[in-house]
Parts: C-alpha cells; structure tokens; sequence
C-alpha cells in the first residue's frame, strides 16, 4: 500500500514537475516537445502492452482474449466519450502554442479541464497496474505516464500567464491536475482489490484508455510540426528502452 501511494504521489508530482520547467523554459521549441512527447509515447506504449494487455491475458482464464480484448475497446470508448464531452486535449494544444498572446481564458481553462479529466483514466491505469501483484511492472506503467506528464505540465504554464492568470494560480491549476492523477491511482488499485475478478478487465480496459491517448492525442501532436522523423525514432526509442527494461526486471 506504501508503495502505491508513493507511486500515485510520484504519477501526479510529474505533473508539477513539468510545471515548474514550464516556469522556467517558457518558449520551449516545438522539435523538443516534440521529441520528448514521442519518447514518453513509447513509453507508455510498451507499459500498455507489456504492462497492461499481456498481464490481462494471463489473468483472464479461459476467456482471456475476449474479456481483454472488450476491456481494450471499452477503455479506448471511454476516453472517446470524454472527447466528445470536453475539448480535445491535442488540438487545444496546438492552438495554444501558437503565440501565447491575447489568449482568451476560458479556452485556456478548458484546456487545462481537458488534461485533468484524461488525466483520470492514466492515474486508474497506474493504480491498476498493481493489482496483477507484479510491482515491476506496476512501476513501468506508473513510469511511463510520469514521464508524459512532464511535458504536459510544461504546455499548461504559458497559456495561463499569457491569459492574465497570476504565476500562483496558474501553479496550483497545474497542481490539481496531477491530484487528479493521483486521486485516479488510487481508484484503479482499491477497484482490483476489493473486487479482483474484474482485473482482467480492468488491466485491458486501462491498456485501451493509454493506447487511445498515444494513437489519437501524442502522435498526432508530435508529428504536426515537421519533426515527425526525429519524433518516431524517439517513439522507437522510448519503447526498446522499456522493453529491455522489462526483460531485465522479469
């Protein structure tokens, strides 16, 4: 349970910490946002897999693929209805990176909206994670979300000062978005626990939210701005790092 709740704290502190680069580095060059996001996808994409899908195959018993499978299509529904509810988390992106001036504050507000609500999704799938008893792998997948909410805590900094939002509150949005991450950590782990015969679908269904945010949101976003080959070598990157990691943990 410690180590639960230190990864949660962990998952949603990456937020801030990218925050606070935000406040330093505010004109950070698309190719490096760029770069770094697709690392971070391919990140998250190998713990989506490896970390997610397989460990719900395993667990799903004689069933197994149909129950993963439903759970994956199921997650990625989910996040597709939140989409429909909220504004998309990758086109506010690009739209407030434009110039940051004269940036109307309630857009920028509903962007922010936007990453705490996909935020949710992450956390349970962090908190998941621990459910299938493998802390390993558990802290691969809570390691790759950490890492991708770096940058995205670096893009909610200039929007914010820019629409007039003072360097406080502008820190403390930033912050709740990374409570609610960990707000979700604990959901997932507590949900498999007290009812474990849902951990097949609920690994599956945490897989599908993640690989809906890389296929529809990071790799859309890190390929919109002429550095699409350094961005997939970086995807590359980031997903051979996990996997060896992976093997050499197993």
């Amino acid at each position: 349970m410690k180590l639960v709740l230190l990864t949660a704290l962990g998952v949603g502190g990456a937020t801030v910490i990218g925050a606070l680069i935000g406040f330093i580095f505010r004109k950070i060059s698309h190719k490096f946002s760029d770069i770094v996001l697709s690392f971070a996808a391919g990140v998250m994409l190998a713990a989506a897999v490896l970390g997610l899908i397989i460990p719900s195959l395993e667990f799903g018993g004689r069933y197994s693929i149909i129950v993963t499978v439903a759970g994956i299509f199921v997650g990625a529904f989910a996040l597709n209805l939140i989409d429909k509810l909220v504004p998309h988390l990758h086109k506010m992106v690009g739209v407030e990176q434009e110039e940051h001036k004269n940036a109307d504050i309630n857009k920028v507000l509903l962007f922010v909206t936007a990453i705490a609500i996909h935020n949710l999704p992450e956390g349970i799938a962090a908190g998941v994670g621990f459910g299938s008893g493998d802390s390993s792998r558990a802290l691969i997948i809570a390691g790759g979300i950490a890492l991708q909410n770096i940058p995205e805590g670096m893009v909610i900094i200039a929007p914010m000062l820019s629409a007039g939002v003072s360097p406080k509150k502008t820190f403390i949005c930033a912050m709740l978005t990374g409570v609610v991450e960990v707000l979700g950590t604990m959901v997932g782990y507590f949900a498999v626990s007290v009812a474990s015969f849902i951990l097949p679908f609920a690994l599956a269904f945490a897989g599908g939210t993640m690989l809906y945010v890389i296929s529809d949101e990071m790799i859309p976003e890190t390929h919109a701005h002429g550095s699409e080959r350094g961005a997939t070598y970086a995807l590359l990157t980031g997903f051979c790092i996990m996997l060896i990691t992976d093997v050499l943990l197993g």
